[in-house]
């Protein structure tokens, strides 16, 4: 039997084709990896709503990151516990009103699993919100009551770069930036110090498992401090370039079975 290794996947641009499936490569894996003796952890920035299926589909058994580290816990096993860090409601308020005065597209804040909107908008709803209706919509500096586990903003064309500028001059120190690439180019705000290794930690911690043996695999720069904290971080083909230049290796793209191309070499799994 080999050693027991923690595999954490990202899923959109990772784990995820283009057209948000898993292919039968990569499910083959993943399920010989599960059928060795090693775990398999979804990481990822998406919400438990827009999780759970994959997790179901993969047959998972094991505790789950959710909104990049702001929400970790175990779907179906509550002596695992649940670890959420929301971003302080008075920040949070500013946030938007920031956002309010630059007139952005759209802001969704998600408390839990229960999530807002500013402006009714079908795309933005379908695209987001694995089919659940917002709790409401409007103005959220009056709706919000309580402190959320993160803020999803969708900026003009053009405005990104100078909201995170000022984001960041202003709330540096209380909140983490994220970036979603095309083709919303979302940014995603949450609260200082939470990032997905602090949930790869809590689980590996709970399998006793050493970041040696911890496999994680990503494609955006929420992945960023995983993949550096993984002993064998692994940036897909597609991947941005700052995170292939801090992973240990970069594989296939989503599009070619890039996770089951590393892990049938790395944990030299016998796949038919």
């Amino acid at each position: 039997m080999p050693s027991k290794h923690l595999i954490a996947v990202d899923l959109d641009g990772t784990l995820l084709t283009d057209d948000k499936t898993i292919s039968t490569r990569s499910k083959q894996a993943i399920e010989k990896a599960k059928a060795d003796g090693h775990i398999v952890a979804i990481s990822t920035g998406r919400p438990v709503r827009a999780s759970l299926a994959y997790y179901r589909e993969l047959g998972l058994t094991s505790p789950m990151v959710n909104f990049n580290g702001a929400f970790v816990h175990h779907p179906d096993n509550p002596s695992f516990g649940s670890y959420h860090s929301p971003l302080d409601l008075k920040t949070a308020k500013t946030v938007i009103e920031t956002c309010e005065a630059f007139r952005v597209s759209n802001i969704m804040v998600e408390v839990m699993d229960d999530f807002y909107l500013r402006y009714k908008d079908e795309l933005f709803v379908e695209a987001f919100t694995a089919g659940q209706n917002p709790i409401d919509y409007g103005n959220l500096l009056n709706i919000l009551q309580d402190a959320p586990t993160s803020v999803l903003i969708h900026p003009q064309d053009n405005q990104a770069d100078s909201l995170r500028d000022l984001l960041k001059k202003a709330h540096a120190e209380v909140i983490e930036q994220r970036v979603w690439g095309a083709p919303w180019n979302i940014i995603e705000v949450i609260r200082a110090g939470v990032n997905k290794a602090v949930g790869l930690q809590r689980i590996s911690d709970y399998y006793g498992i050493p970041r040696e043996r911890i496999i994680a695999f990503g494609d955006e720069d929420n992945d960023l401090e995983m993949l550096e904290f993984a002993g064998q971080g692994v940036a897909m083909g597609n991947a941005i370039p700052e995170l292939k230049s801090v992973a240990n290796h970069v594989t296939l793209t989503n599009e070619e079975d890039g996770i089951a191309e590393y892990l049938e070499e790395a944990l030299n799994l016998s796949v038919k």
